[in-house]
């Protein structure tokens, strides 16, 4: 079995040089793919029985070759479906994978396309550096290899704590990043705000996929959630519908927005309130409503000391 994964690989690799170069000679092929010349006069074989057509010539300036304007698996995928497969990797690439940069590269040349970028993201936040792009690459790593990762973690009340987590994926929800898999600290699955994390450490140690749970636990580590009744004024509604979903708006007659949303409950939750200035006024829990009022005066006070 092993064996025929190799030669199937050299076979497509030997396609890919072959559509790169002109020609190329039996015994280059062979110190390239470590096989007798014999064992590539057999590959050419293949690929000949398979409609490659391929082609030897002697002579100076001779060797193996394709033959003018072939390109590959022009039969086998329509013209939608070779860009629906390049479009999808160009969506891998985002994720900083220089693996899916290679394979798109070479499947533009099999295909004979001619790079297309139509999507770019960068998926750390603005003035990060390279540390922020390591990590998602290690926490890619860790996710497709199943290895696992040790961190340090500031929860939504602001404790810190050690974890050692099998991931699953990652999400990508309100603006922010997190990581979905199994805390063996708390022995179940939770999900953690990547901003959050530090020391990430990718260990040597794998793990054996678990059964996941059908209904995904998508709710922030540590975090209950509250359900908040809110009004927002008409000023505000841009914010209105970048950060809430339609279901938790309801428009009234004076152009303002009555919202209702489960929120998590934490120091997050405040400061994100009062960015909305004084266009935003939360109606229920009370609570929320006492520190709101509490966080407000201590803001005034702070203001009025400076200039007294």
């Amino acid at each position: 079995m092993w064996g025929e994964e190799m030669q199937i690989n050299r076979l497509f690799e030997m396609v890919y040089l072959l559509l790169n170069k002109k020609s190329v000679t039996a015994r280059e092929l062979a110190e390239r793919f470590e096989v007798s010349t014999r064992t590539i006069y057999r590959d050419l074989d293949i690929l000949s029985s398979a409609g490659i057509p391929v082609y030897t010539s002697q002579g100076k300036g001779g060797g193996i070759s394709l033959m003018d304007n072939f390109i590959l698996n022009k039969s086998v995928f329509s013209e939608e479906e070779k860009n629906e497969i390049l479009y999808a990797l160009q969506s891998l690439s985002v994720a900083q994978s220089p693996e899916s940069r290679k394979v798109l590269g070479k499947l533009n040349a099999i295909f004979d396309h001619k790079s297309s970028d139509w999507i770019e993201a960068d998926l750390t936040p603005w003035g990060s550096g390279k540390d922020s792009q390591s990590s998602f690459s290690m926490l890619k790593e860790a996710i497709l290899n199943r290895r696992v990762i040790c961190f340090e973690y500031f929860n939504a009340a602001g404790e810190s704590s050690s974890r050692t987590v099998e991931p699953v994926k990652l999400i990508f929800k309100v603006y922010a990043w997190y990581l979905y898999g199994y805390c063996r600290s708390r022995k179940a699955y939770r999900t953690f705000k990547i901003a959050r994390m530090s020391e990430i450490i990718l260990s040597d140690e794998s793990f054996q996929e678990k059964v996941i749970p059908e209904s995904l636990n998508l709710e922030e580590d540590e975090a209950s959630l509250l359900c908040l009744r809110m009004n927002v004024t008409q000023d505000s509604a841009y914010r209105v519908f970048d950060d809430f979903s339609e279901t938790d708006i309801q428009r009234m007659d004076d152009g303002s927005f009555s919202i209702t949303v489960r929120l998590p409950e934490s120091n997050w939750l405040i400061g994100y309130l009062l960015s909305y200035g004084d266009s935003l006024t939360v109606l229920e829990p009370e609570h929320v409503r006492a520190k709101l009022q509490e966080q407000a005066e201590r803001i005034s006070a702070r203001y009025h000391a400076k200039h007294s």
